[in-house]
C-alpha cells in the first residue's frame, strides 16, 4: 500500500516535470513580488532575481534527473 502512495510522488514524464516547474515558478514569482514590496530598491530586485534563478536551477536538475532515470531504466531493461 505504501508503494502505491509513494508512486504518486515520483516524476515519470516530462509533462509532469513541466507542471512542477511551472508551479515552482509561480510560487517563486509571488515570493519575489512580496520581496519587492518589503524591500524597495535594488535589494528587492536582487531577491526577485534570486527567486527566479532558483527555479531555473531546480528545473534543470529535474530534467537532468528525469533523463538519467529513464536511461538507467532502459539500460536495466536491455540487460535483463
Amino acid at each position: 500500500m505504501l508503494k502505491k502512495i509513494g508512486r504518486l510522488f515520483v516524476i515519470k514524464t516530462r509533462l509532469e516535470a513541466c507542471l512542477i516547474i511551472y508551479a515552482l515558478g509561480v510560487g517563486a514569482m509571488a515570493r519575489g513580488m512580496a520581496y519587492l514590496d518589503h524591500y524597495p530598491g535594488i535589494g528587492g530586485k536582487l531577491l526577485l532575481v534570486a527567486c527566479s534563478g532558483s527555479v531555473f536551477l531546480a528545473g534543470a536538475k529535474i530534467f537532468d534527473c528525469l533523463r538519467y532515470e529513464q536511461a538507467a531504466a532502459e539500460a536495466a531493461k536491455q540487460a535483463s
